[in-house]
């Protein structure tokens, strides 16, 4: 006999629960504002304890999709996507292998938003730019760049985007901008005019005279020492 095992569901009845309800809200095009059936008619309706809803209901609210409201039960809310990533790198429990991920996220959206930076710059937000590289001077010591100023430069980039959900994000990448710091600490990195590094003075001047193009090819310059760290880690 040839009988092939299936796996085992490593699913709780909570994860059920919060799946089943999740359904509803899909099926029923329940949109923010609505309110969810009682604890009790939820239970009936699925076959189970009061306690269990309960609990599959205050992990929802826990992220931030349903909230409580006097004399209507639980409502459904719109859910904030940055403040559960927040939560989860704010802990600090995040594996070098994740942190690598994150910083070719970051690699992602940095090379994707050049378009919109150029397209929505103000002159005021140029100055600020150029201001910040102006101070930083890309003073390294052995090679070795100042993560404030690495971070401020690159967030004012962010809100030159104009994109909320996309400057919260940075706002999450600290650890991720500290991880590439201390890589750099350690491998001293050669990064400098002669192996043809586009300095933030640089990006700057092609905000100012340059063209879309030649913003994003300064862009990509910019961070190829990073692009190329990455593409020597092992393809999965």
């Amino acid at each position: 006999m040839n009988m092939k095992l299936q796996p085992l569901e490593s699913i709780t009845l909570v994860d059920r629960i919060e799946q089943r309800i999740t359904e509803y809200i899909r099926e029923n095009n329940l949109k923010p504002g609505d309110s969810l059936p009682k604890e009790m008619e939820l239970a009936e309706w699925l076959g189970v304890s009061r306690t269990a809803v309960r609990e599959a209901l205050l992990r929802m609210r826990t992220m931030g999709l349903v909230e409580s409201k006097k004399h209507r039960g639980m409502v459904l809310k719109e859910p904030d996507l940055i403040f559960n990533i927040q939560r989860t790198i704010e802990s600090k429990m995040l594996d070098e292998s994740t942190l690598q991920d994150l910083f070719e996220f970051r690699l992602m959206f940095e090379i994707g938003m050049v378009d919109f930076v150029f397209a929505r710059k103000t002159e005021e937000q140029v100055q600020e730019l150029e201001a910040l590289a102006k101070r930083a001077n890309y003073e390294y010591i052995d090679n070795y760049f100042s993560l404030q100023d690495e971070f401020a430069f690159h967030s004012t980039l962010y809100k030159m985007a104009s994109n909320q959900t996309l400057l919260r994000f940075q706002e999450l990448l600290l650890p991720v901008f500290q991880y590439v710091h201390d890589l750099q600490e350690k491998e001293i990195c050669n990064l400098n005019k002669e192996n043809n590094l586009i300095t933030h003075i640089d990006l700057v001047e092609e905000l100012k005279n340059g063209t879309p193009q030649s913003f994003r090819e300064a862009m990509r310059m910019h961070l190829n020492p990073h692009f190329e760290r990455m593409s020597t880690r092992r393809v999965i």
